[in-house]
Protein backbone atom coordinates (compact mmCIF):
# COMPACT_ATOMS: atom_id res chain seq x y z
CA UNK A 1 0.00 0.00 0.00
CA UNK A 2 1.40 3.32 -1.05
CA UNK A 3 1.66 6.18 1.10
CA UNK A 4 1.60 9.02 -0.99
CA UNK A 5 -1.82 10.66 0.65
CA UNK A 6 0.58 11.68 3.93
CA UNK A 7 3.52 11.96 2.27
CA UNK A 8 2.78 14.83 -0.07
CA UNK A 9 0.99 17.03 2.10
CA UNK A 10 4.65 16.69 4.18
CA UNK A 11 6.57 17.68 1.76
CA UNK A 12 4.26 20.43 0.84
CA UNK A 13 4.19 21.90 4.39
CA UNK A 14 8.46 21.22 4.48
CA UNK A 15 9.60 22.44 1.27
CA UNK A 16 9.07 26.28 2.10
CA UNK A 17 10.33 26.65 5.74
CA UNK A 18 13.34 24.01 4.51
CA UNK A 19 14.12 26.58 1.29
CA UNK A 20 13.55 29.73 3.73
CA UNK A 21 16.05 28.21 6.23
CA UNK A 22 18.31 27.13 3.16
CA UNK A 23 18.26 30.30 1.33
CA UNK A 24 19.18 32.43 5.01
CA UNK A 25 22.17 30.32 5.25
CA UNK A 26 23.17 30.86 2.00
CA UNK A 27 23.25 34.53 2.60
CA UNK A 28 24.51 34.65 6.29
CA UNK A 29 27.61 32.68 4.81
CA UNK A 30 28.23 35.28 2.03
CA UNK A 31 27.77 38.79 4.16
CA UNK A 32 24.16 39.64 3.60
CA UNK A 33 21.77 39.95 6.46
CA UNK A 34 19.21 37.50 6.63
CA UNK A 35 15.85 37.93 5.70
CA UNK A 36 13.31 38.17 8.52
CA UNK A 37 10.00 36.34 9.05
CA UNK A 38 7.45 39.26 8.46
CA UNK A 39 4.15 39.07 10.14
CA UNK A 40 0.74 39.49 8.64
CA UNK A 41 0.70 42.90 9.76
CA UNK A 42 3.83 43.87 8.50
CA UNK A 43 3.44 42.32 4.88
CA UNK A 44 -0.07 44.16 5.13
CA UNK A 45 1.02 47.33 5.90
CA UNK A 46 4.31 47.53 4.29
CA UNK A 47 6.59 46.40 7.07
CA UNK A 48 9.17 48.78 9.17
CA UNK A 49 7.53 51.75 10.46
CA UNK A 50 10.28 53.55 10.00
CA UNK A 51 9.80 53.19 6.19
CA UNK A 52 7.72 56.37 6.14
CA UNK A 53 10.61 58.19 7.48
CA UNK A 54 13.16 56.74 5.16
CA UNK A 55 10.56 57.85 2.44
CA UNK A 56 10.15 61.32 3.88
CA UNK A 57 13.91 61.80 4.21
CA UNK A 58 14.76 60.44 0.35
CA UNK A 59 11.78 62.85 -0.79
CA UNK A 60 13.53 65.52 0.54
CA UNK A 61 16.76 65.00 -0.40
CA UNK A 62 15.50 64.42 -3.99
CA UNK A 63 13.77 68.20 -3.87
CA UNK A 64 17.08 69.30 -2.76
CA UNK A 65 19.18 67.53 -5.74
CA UNK A 66 16.25 68.54 -7.92
CA UNK A 67 16.93 71.73 -7.27
CA UNK A 68 20.51 72.25 -7.36
CA UNK A 69 20.61 70.19 -10.75
CA UNK A 70 18.09 73.29 -11.74
CA UNK A 71 21.12 76.12 -10.42
CA UNK A 72 23.11 74.49 -12.57
CA UNK A 73 21.50 73.60 -15.69
CA UNK A 74 20.82 77.85 -15.62
CA UNK A 75 24.64 78.14 -14.61
CA UNK A 76 25.99 75.89 -17.57
CA UNK A 77 23.36 78.34 -20.12
CA UNK A 78 24.77 81.48 -19.09
CA UNK A 79 28.28 79.99 -19.65
CA UNK A 80 27.54 78.57 -23.35
CA UNK A 81 25.77 81.68 -23.81
CA UNK A 82 29.19 83.59 -22.74
CA UNK A 83 31.04 81.42 -24.76
CA UNK A 84 29.35 81.46 -28.13
CA UNK A 85 28.29 85.27 -27.93
CA UNK A 86 30.74 88.04 -29.80
CA UNK A 87 33.48 89.17 -27.36
CA UNK A 88 31.93 93.12 -28.13
CA UNK A 89 28.19 92.10 -27.47
CA UNK A 90 29.77 90.36 -23.85
CA UNK A 91 31.43 93.30 -23.07
CA UNK A 92 28.63 95.77 -23.69
CA UNK A 93 26.73 93.52 -21.21
CA UNK A 94 29.12 93.89 -18.61
CA UNK A 95 29.14 96.94 -18.96
CA UNK A 96 25.82 97.85 -18.52
CA UNK A 97 25.78 95.62 -15.04
CA UNK A 98 28.31 97.39 -13.91
CA UNK A 99 26.71 101.04 -14.46
CA UNK A 100 23.55 99.25 -12.34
Amino acid sequence: MNNWGILVPIAIFTVGPASWVINNWIRVRHGYEPDRWKSRRERRHGGDPDDARKIMLLTNENDKLTGQVGRLEERIAVLERIATDPAERTAREIEALRDR
